[in-house]
């Protein structure tokens, strides 16, 4: 009698025990069975340039008339991608790197981080690069430290769908200036074209809200920039085919007129048709 006493005293802590066995136990299988979600595609970090920036033709600045409307859309892309290049060299080269990492999971936070070293240049940087799933979307956080300089600066922040159809980052300048400085949205769509656009949105700044707009289209010009700039209230739209590399450029206040100006398959000035 007194046994079976002792036998029933002792089920419930028994049962308490086994119980939190099977929590933790599928607690641990849910988390290790975790699956990290996928990275935002680099084109919708890293604006090409690349389809727009063969200038072999172009020998000297004497022939800026045979090769005027390529020449003058050439330059426009090209400021941009030296201002670009320069200001986001950081930023993009840790976020490709992620490419080269496993995420870990935090079971505490919900949430994913890749977590690596990059270079750039001749200084190396530490980079946590955090996602964390809400819903049908994925937010973002890169934090970025440079030793004896700045630790856990969050130099990008962004939000993306889980499905890669598009979403947004918001940089910050840098370090020293950590206002925010540079928005990127970017699309993919179901027809397999895709566009990215990088936004000016220093507050304060006379360029507060110029941009440049890049995409693919299922057209014989199936490439396309898009520049705005603020100060001027001007645009400037540029497509041509990525393939034959003819195109066309229209642009009021350089031209003083709204008409498209046309350049043929060997980047000469040409009627267009």
């Amino acid at each position: 009698m007194k046994m079976f006493k002792k036998i029933t005293n002792f089920l419930p802590l028994f049962t308490l025990v086994l119980v939190t066995m099977l929590v933790v136990s599928c607690k641990k299988d849910k988390d290790e069975t975790q699956t990290a979600p996928a990275l935002p595609p680099q084109s919708g970090f890293v604006m090409n340039f690349t389809d727009f920036s063969s200038a072999d033709t172009l020998k000297s600045a004497a022939q800026v008339d045979t090769y005027g409307n390529y020449g003058y859309s050439y330059l426009n892309v090209a400021f941009w991608n030296s201002v670009l290049t320069a200001n986001l060299a950081i930023p993009v080269a840790s976020y490709i790197e992620a490419f080269k990492h496993e995420a870990v999971y935090h079971p505490e936070n919900s949430n994913w981080t890749w977590s690596y070293n990059f270079t750039v240049g001749f200084s190396t940087y530490l980079a946590e690069l955090t996602g964390k799933v809400d819903g049908t979307n994925i937010d973002w956080e890169m934090l970025i430290t440079k030793s004896g300089d700045y630790t856990d600066f969050q130099w990008y922040r962004g939000r993306s769908a889980v499905d890669q159809s598009g979403g947004y980052w918001i940089l910050a300048e840098n370090p020293q200036n950590a206002n925010d400085y540079l928005r990127i949205d970017w699309k993919k769509y179901s027809d397999g074209t895709e566009d990215i656009k990088y936004s000016y949105i220093k507050a304060g700044e006379a360029e507060n809200g110029s941009y440049i707009w890049y995409g693919t289209a299922l057209t014989t010009f199936d490439r396309f920039y898009q520049i705005y700039r603020k100060p001027t209230n001007n645009h400037t739209n540029i497509e041509w085919s990525s393939t034959q590399k003819n195109g066309h450029v229209k642009d009021p206040l350089h031209y003083g007129d709204n008409a498209w100006h046309c350049w043929g398959v060997d980047l000469k000035d040409t009627v267009c048709e």
